[in-house]
């Protein structure tokens, strides 16, 4: 099982980071699509199958088919390179450097390791899952499928020809 979970997460992590260093949008949501199915699987290993299968089928297979038309509607081209400064280039790597090293001293001293709690179990079941979402939180359901329309929309809008 661990050795299944340290492969998710370096998939997870190259995915990202091609994610990131990708010049072609498409290329781009394609090694999102990974992201998403790697993290499905640490869902797995976490003992959620049910939110695995929503981050496979509504992520992973909705969302980003929705990311892809749009970036096929606006026929997005490959990045034109642009002229860097020489003082960013020579610059990036040292702040980057000591970006990432705050951030790991910062997870370090918010989760030292002595003090780590016992996992919690989490009820997972779709029954309890179905009840949250529709009847606690179905408002932030609504507004975020709303949103999802407008989006959708404004892509088509921005795509159309102007005669």
């Amino acid at each position: 099982m661990a050795i299944l979970f340290y492969i998710a997460a370096a998939l997870a992590i190259v995915a990202g980071l091609s994610v990131i260093l990708h010049r072609t949008p498409v290329y781009s949501a394609l090694s999102l699509i990974v992201v998403l199915g790697a993290l499905a699987v640490i869902y797995l290993l976490l003992g959620a199958p049910f939110i695995a299968m929503i981050q496979v089928i509504v992520y992973a297979g909705a969302i980003m088919v929705l990311f892809v038309m749009v970036i096929m509607l606006l026929n997005a081209h490959r990045e034109q390179p642009i002229d860097r400064s020489r003082f960013a280039h020579y610059l990036g790597g040292p702040v980057l450097i000591a970006l990432l090293v705050e951030i790991l001293f910062a997870v370090w001293r918010q989760f030292p390791v002595s003090s780590t709690p016992p996992a919690v179990g989490l009820e997972g079941d779709p029954a309890s899952i179905g009840h949250l979402l529709f009847r606690t939180y179905v408002l932030p359901f609504e507004v975020t499928s709303i949103l999802i329309l407008v989006a959708m929309l404004g892509a088509v809008i921005l795509a159309k020809k102007q005669p």
